[in-house]
């Protein structure tokens, strides 16, 4: 009879060798979720269509208002319109592998929680914590943005307001602090303390002003096209179009924000990939549209890039239009800004409860039933980026982090496809791996044509995360010691 060997006793500490295997950093998380786990955690309250509005408050923003102007006037003339077709096309391949995840898997933590139960604990734990930076200052720029066009408001009525709160330092004459961009991101954290119901009922009331002020720019809009306005179509040739994607890109991809609040949703299984696809599609058809109505009523050469709708609209005599743009701006990008700030504190809350991080930001409201001890933090640190960087400095933490999640978002996608071949998905991406390779791809051009300084950055908070991780989330993690890390 043949020897066996004794298995050693649970939470022993895995030999040296292990380390880099199933049984160390490369442990996965049991895709197959326990109702122990989530349950008594955050209330299932959203429906599809509030779903689709968290996501469409991510997708429909600064996109809109500013930057389809701004890549007709510098990239790509009336082809913009490719442009924008090209990066929906991109980001509907990333959109499909995080609709199935969405429906294998509906738990909190978005590309955290997928890429930890696909490709193992370290690359959850990357992934994860640069998502903090980066959704926490998405947040921040946001309110920059939105603080920008408050004051222009403010202005049009005739309100003078001092000078040393208009801004971060060295953005203007007097400027100390932008007050209006941090009391934003506290008021967000304020409605996102108050219970997912109240907050869903927040943002899609939001959105629903938005888009309802977007239609009616463009219907006015489209009464006073002019064909010779859209030749010549590419005037910078094919290449600009696709420079012109590339800025289109970040404009589409809020989806992701939605995907973190699985745990919110009634029938998320079912729901969730739904409310993936139908947000891209209605996002597609409003840029589409905007694209289309802003360089029929003024030639790509002479648009506005501070405010492309404002002046599109004055050079066809309807100028008392641009005080509605001002105001849908403000909705528009408030609404972006609340998503990825309930995204945060979900990746934040399923770090906590899954040990990789202090499990004291794990306990909810006892009433209200919401992470308050992570909402407060990110409310705070979002408000003090926003308060004391310039816009464009803030911006720069924000684009390497979300590319390397579609990356690893995609990746994922095909590997547990073979690990895990028998779990059941509610919806399927299809031609795998053709479709996941196609957002490969496109992320990857995108992130190697990121600046030196941002890959800089990048690496720094990498290298601080990797030092919390040995120091404290490798020996705490939930998986730590349980004996399922060779699990399939």
């Amino acid at each position: 009879m043949p020897r066996s060997t004794p298995a050693p006793p649970t939470g022993t500490t895995a030999p040296t060798r292990a380390l880099f295997f199933r049984a160390g950093v490369f442990r996965r998380k049991p895709v197959d979720a326990s109702e122990a786990e989530t349950a008594g955690g955050l209330r299932r309250t959203m429906g599809l269509w509030q779903l689709v509005a968290l996501s469409l408050g991510g997708l429909i923003g600064a996109g809109v208002f500013s930057l389809a102007g701004v890549v007709a006037h510098q990239d790509a003339g009336p082809g913009v319109l490719l442009s924008f077709l090209i990066a929906l096309v991109a980001s509907a391949a990333a959109a499909l592998c995080y609709a199935e995840f969405a429906g294998a898997i509906p738990r909190a933590g978005s590309a955290y929680t997928y890429s930890y139960a696909a490709l193992g604990e370290i690359v959850g734990w990357i992934i994860g914590w640069d998502l903090l930076l980066e959704y926490t200052a998405i947040v921040a720029v946001v309110a920059i943005a939105v603080s920008g066009y408050f004051s222009y408001l403010l202005t049009r009525f005739g309100l003078d307001v001092p000078g040393w709160m208009l801004g971060a330092p060295g953005t203007g004459p007097g400027h100390r602090f932008d007050l209006f961009a941090a009391l934003l991101c506290l008021l967000l954290a304020f409605v996102l303390s108050r219970g997912t119901r109240q907050s869903a009922r927040f943002e899609t009331a939001l959105v629903a002003v938005k888009l309802g002020i977007v239609a009616v720019v463009v219907v006015a809009g489209a009464l006073h096209l002019s064909a010779s306005n859209y030749r010549p179509f590419l005037p910078y040739g094919i290449g600009g179009a696709v420079t012109g994607a590339a800025t289109a890109f970040f404009a589409v991809y809020g989806y992701d924000a939605m995907s973190a609040a699985a745990e919110e949703s009634a029938e998320a299984k079912r729901v969730l990939p739904k409310a993936i696809v139908l947000s891209l599609g209605i996002a597609a058809v409003i840029y589409l549209a905007v694209c289309v109505v802003l360089l029929g009523m003024q030639s790509y050469r002479d648009i506005d890039v501070r405010s492309p709708f404002s002046g599109a609209l004055a050079s066809v005599g309807l100028a008392g239009l641009g005080t509605v743009v001002a105001v849908g701006a403000v909705v528009g990008i408030t609404t972006s800004a609340f998503a990825n700030m309930l995204a945060v504190t979900r990746v934040w809350f399923a770090m906590s409860r899954d040990g990789l991080l202090p499990r004291y930001f794990a306990r909810n409201h006892p009433r209200r039933h919401v992470p308050t001890r992570v909402i407060w933090p990110v409310g705070i640190g979002a408000a003090l980026i926003a308060g004391l960087l310039p816009i464009r400095e803030a911006a720069d933490l924000t684009n390497i982090g979300i590319l390397a999640a579609f990356i690893v978002v995609a990746i994922a996608v095909v590997v547990l496809r073979r690990t895990r071949p028998d779990l059941p998905r509610a919806f399927r991406t299809p031609w795998v791996p053709l479709v996941p390779a196609v957002g490969v791809a496109f992320s990857l051009w995108l992130i190697v044509h990121l600046d030196r300084l941002t890959w800089l950055r990048f690496a720094v908070w990498l290298a601080l995360g990797l030092v919390v991780y040995a120091l404290f989330g490798f020996r705490n993690s939930a998986e730590h010691g349980t004996g399922r890390e060779g699990e399939r």
